[in-house]
Order: C-alpha cells, then sequence, then structure tokens
C-alpha cells in the first residue's frame, strides 16, 4: 500500500448499518472496524472514496452549511423584512394597505413555485452550478427593488428576487441529506432553521433604517452586498455534492484480475479503486454533475404525488400555517396595532416584533440537537434498530405552546392590553414553531426514502401555498371579524389541529410507513430513486 493511499485510508469511515424493507426503519448495529455515532453505526454508508460528500472534512461540510443557511436567512429576510413598509409604499403608491401587503404576499408565492423549476434544474445539471445562477438572479432582483419607483416595478422585481432564491429553502435540506449522517441530521436541519426563522428579525432593522433618515431603498441595497458577498464563498466553499454512491460502491467491490486468477484465494485490497481527492482549483468548476437519466419535466409531475404522503403533508401543513401565522399575519397586523391607540408608537418602533421572534428562537436553540438524542436513546433500547419516530417526543411541549401563543396574540389585539403580552404570545408561537419546522422535516426525510428533492419540491410548493392563503386578506379579516375571532379562533384552532397529529404519528406512524410501502405510491417513487439525492 503507497503513503498516499495509506493516508487516503486513514481518512475514510466505514459502516454497516442497513436500512430495512420498511423505509424509516434502518439496523444500526455497528460491525467490528465500523465507525459509530451515539454509539451506533453510520447510515448512509460512504463510498470508500474521499470524494464522496460522507467522506468530507468536517470543515468543508460546516463551511457549505453555514453558506446555505445564511442564503436562507437572507432570502427570507428580503421576503419578510419590508414588512414595516407597508403603510408607506400605501401611501408612496397611492393604494390601500392590504394591496401594499401584496409586495410581501406574491413574492413568498414566487418563493415556493420557483421550486418547480430549480430544484428539478439542480438534480439535472447538479447542486453547485444551480445556486450560483440563483444567488445572480437574488441579486439582480434585490437590486432592482432598490431602483423601482412605482408599484408594478417593485413588484416585478420582489418576484424576481422572490423566484431566484427559491432554492434556498430546497437546498440546504438537500445537502444535509447530502453530507451528513442520519445522527446528525436533526442537528444540522436545526440550525438551518434558525436562520430561516430568524429571517423575520430583518424587520427591525428595516424599521430603523427609516430613523436613520434613509430611504426603504436603503434596505434592499444592504440586502444586495450580502448578497454579492454570499455568491464569493459559495463560488470557494460550495463543491458539487451530487454524487453516484451506488456507482462507485459496484467500482470498488468489483473484482480484480489477481482476485479473478487466484480461484476464489481472496487478497488484501482494501487500497484497491480509492481515488485521490480533487484538487482545490478542480472543485471550483462551474460545471455539476449532470445527470442525462433525469427526467425533468416527470420530476415536476410526480413531485405532486407526494401531496399524498402523510409525513410529507405534515411537514407541509406545519410549515405553511406557521409561516403564515409568524411571518405574515403577525407580520401585517403587529406595525397598525403598535402604531394605532391606545399604543400609538412610532413607525420606526412598529418593527420591534421581530424581538419577540429572536428570544423565542434563542430558547429554542439549545434543543437543536434533542431529537437525535433521543432517537439514539430509543435506538439503543430497541437494539440497535432505529424508527423514524423515535425523534418526535421532544416536540410534545411545543405541541400545546404554540397555539396558546397564537391565542395570547389574538386576545391582546382584540382587547388592547398591555404591549407586553403581544410579545409574550409571540415569543411562544416562535418557540413552538422551531421545533415544527426543524423536526417534522427531519421526520419526513427519515420516514419516507424516496427521491427527497420531489419531496422539497411539494414540501416549498405547498407551505408557501397555505402561508400565502393565511397572509393575503388577514387585515381585510380581522376589519371584518376582529383579532379574537380570526387570530385566536381560526388560526389558532387551525394550528392546534395540525400540532395534534404530532400524536398520530408518534403512535401509529410506522403503521403508516408500513402501509405506504405497500402503495402504488411506493412502487411509483421507488422506481425512480437514486442513491445520489437519497441514501
Amino acid at each position: 500500500m503507497s503513503p498516499s493511499t495509506a493516508a487516503n485510508k486513514q481518512h475514510l469511515v466505514h459502516s454497516h448499518a442497513q436500512e430495512g424493507d420498511i423505509p424509516g426503519t434502518v439496523n444500526l448495529n455497528a460491525a467490528e472496524g465500523d465507525d459509530t455515532g451515539y454509539g451506533q453505526a453510520l447510515f448512509p454508508v460512504p463510498a470508500d472514496d474521499p470524494n464522496d460528500p460522507l467522506q468530507w472534512s468536517n470543515f468543508k461540510k460546516t463551511m457549505i452549511l453555514i453558506i446555505c443557511s445564511f442564503y436562507s436567512f437572507l432570502a427570507n429576510a428580503a421576503l419578510i423584512g419590508p414588512s414595516p413598509y407597508i403603510d408607506l409604499w400605501a401611501r408612496e403608491f397611492d393604494i390601500s394597505p392590504t394591496k401594499a401587503s401584496e409586495l410581501v404576499s406574491y413574492p413568498n408565492l414566487a418563493f415556493g413555485f420557483g421550486s418547480l423549476i430549480f430544484v428539478p434544474l439542480y438534480l439535472k445539471i447538479g447542486r453547485r452550478p444551480v445556486m450560483l445562477i440563483s444567488l445572480v438572479v437574488f441579486c439582480a432582483g434585490i437590486i432592482g427593488a432598490s431602483q423601482s419607483t412605482t408599484y408594478g416595478g417593485l413588484m416585478a422585481s420582489r418576484v424576481i428576487h422572490g423566484f431566484g432564491s427559491c432554492v434556498c429553502e430546497a437546498l440546504p435540506v438537500q445537502l444535509v441529506n447530502d453530507i451528513f449522517f442520519l445522527h446528525e441530521r436533526g442537528e444540522r436541519i436545526g440550525y438551518y432553521t434558525v436562520c430561516l426563522c430568524l429571517g423575520t428579525f430583518a424587520s427591525l432593522p428595516a424599521g430603523y433604517i427609516l430613523a436613520g433618515g434613509y430611504g426603504w431603498q436603503l434596505f434592499f441595497y444592504v440586502e444586495f452586498a450580502f448578497g454579492a458577498a454570499l455568491l464569493v464563498l459559495a463560488f470557494l466553499f460550495v463543491e458539487e455534492t451530487s454524487y453516484d454512491r451506488r456507482a462507485a460502491m459496484l467500482i470498488s467491490t468489483a473484482p480484480t484480475d489477481d482476485e479473478k486468477a487466484s480461484d476464489g484465494i481472496q487478497i488484501e485490497r482494501s487500497d484497491v479503486g480509492i481515488p485521490p481527492r480533487k484538487s482545490f482549483v478542480k472543485t471550483l468548476s462551474l460545471w455539476g454533475r449532470v445527470d442525462h437519466d433525469v427526467p425533468f419535466f416527470a420530476m415536476i409531475a410526480r413531485s405532486f404525488t407526494y401531496f399524498l404522503v402523510p409525513q410529507a403533508l405534515w411537514v407541509i401543513t406545519s410549515f405553511g400555517i406557521n409561516i403564515g401565522l409568524l411571518a405574515l399575519a403577525y407580520s401585517y397586523t403587529f406595525p397598525i396595532l403598535i402604531t394605532s391607540p391606545p399604543y400609538n408608537w412610532t413607525v420606526i418602533n412598529s418593527g420591534l416584533f421581530a424581538i419577540a421572534a429572536l428570544i423565542g428562537y434563542a430558547l429554542a436553540i439549545p434543543f437543536t440537537s434533542s431529537s437525535d438524542k433521543l432517537a439514539a436513546y430509543f435506538t439503543k433500547r430497541n437494539n440497535g434498530i432505529r424508527e423514524a419516530e423515535m425523534r418526535l417526543g421532544v416536540m410534545l411541549p411545543a405541541m400545546l405552546l404554540g397555539p396558546v401563543g397564537i391565542i395570547i396574540y389574538g386576545i391582546v389585539a382584540e382587547k388592547g392590553l398591555h404591549w407586553v403580552l403581544f410579545f409574550v404570545g409571540g415569543g411562544m408561537s416562535y418557540f413552538a414553531a422551531y421545533f415544527y419546522f426543524s423536526f417534522t422535516l427531519a421526520y419526513a426525510v427519515d420516514s419516507y426514502h424516496s427521491n427527497t428533492s420531489e419531496m422539497l419540491i411539494a414540501m416549498n410548493l405547498g407551505k408557501q401555498a397555505i402561508s400565502f392563503g393565511f397572509g393575503l386578506k388577514v387585515l381585510t379579516w380581522v376589519t371584518e371579524s376582529g383579532y379574537a375571532v380570526v387570530i385566536s379562533g381560526i388560526f389558532g384552532g387551525v394550528l392546534l389541529v395540525n400540532n395534534l397529529f404530532l400524536l398520530v404519528f408518534m403512535l401509529w406512524g410506522k403503521r403508516i410507513r408500513v402501509f405506504m410501502s405497500t402503495t402504488w405510491l411506493a412502487r411509483l417513487h421507488s422506481s425512480s430513486i437514486k442513491d445520489v439525492v437519497t441514501h
């Protein structure tokens, strides 16, 4: 064995974990020589290739996660951050506040539907080129918004940057699936979720831009500066993560000529077939891994079938309802409530509700790895057999905290109670939403070993459509029926029903997975499974 091969060998991890016939059930019992996490074998099983994303260094993986997560923050900040400008835009463009709020609603809708194009595209030509293209379109839309002087021009620019940045919702989850092991997913998806959620915090500096005597255009200039910097970082560090692990494993296990000649006598060949690691310069190629077998339009059509997968549908409703309430309903109503009697705050301070989000998420962040640890504990008790539902128990407190927070907010708004109660209700809602954002998504990815990318298309479409429906006419609804009826009653009730499905999946989730594995839907999806995008 050569010194260079030996060096490569020392850095390659090994595992004999096996997924069972039922999606979401994995045997994590470690064999001799296996690398482990939480004392259990690593899954997915990596190839003996330093270019397998699962074999990359922690620095490389962490940089990719940071860049993609910050892109999610930046894109969501661009969508939700300008909410304090709704009244300002209404006056500037001589339109109603409801019409002005569409400058937030419709870009959010485009943000979801862009996945129909960008997700199949990153499977067809690779993650790296699509992310770079996405960032270019995002920056172009942002700079266009900063130069807009009409309602139509601003709407067009906002839709462009929303559409262009849509991939920042799917890519972090896809990349977590590409480069991290099963026992790491909950925590890593949690980090991405923090960045996604903190996008609402951008409304705070957006308000204070006005306090400094600057126009709303400065918000988009700042966004463009960060977007351009992120484009440079993505070019340098986000290597292509699409990898044909099945082909690599077939090559590494193929018998050599010496083995064939030995008439069944096996020889030591642990160093055979291990390629060298790509150089840094080669990782900067603008070309990704082109897959000619990806049926672009069939993927788009097939993604809609994931609305029939219970675990995926739960993610869609959890994200859609919480985004609709927290990012849109709160963002639309609080600036109007707090600048009116009995509060009479200035427009400059109307973005301060972002502090509720900051506090709620800050209190939730320490629980980021809790679902991974809980699942590892139950796996050990279950003789090394991992079930997808094992991570769900950490969500039980959040199941009720979220609806209670919504109810408090609506009653405070209806009764004109002390303003601090807005922040109490909001903080509870944001805290609970973090659990439903992070762990429903990790659960769905664990549960259904179909093409993750197609499932992500359905998730992004569904959640943005639901959130759009919650936010589009919320100002009209509360004017007609009151905050207690709409926010506390209707919205709070819908959220509670959604959250209670946690009990359904905890108790019967495996039965649902077993049933789904026998349906035509599973056969349709399994016929198109690719190791490159799943395990």
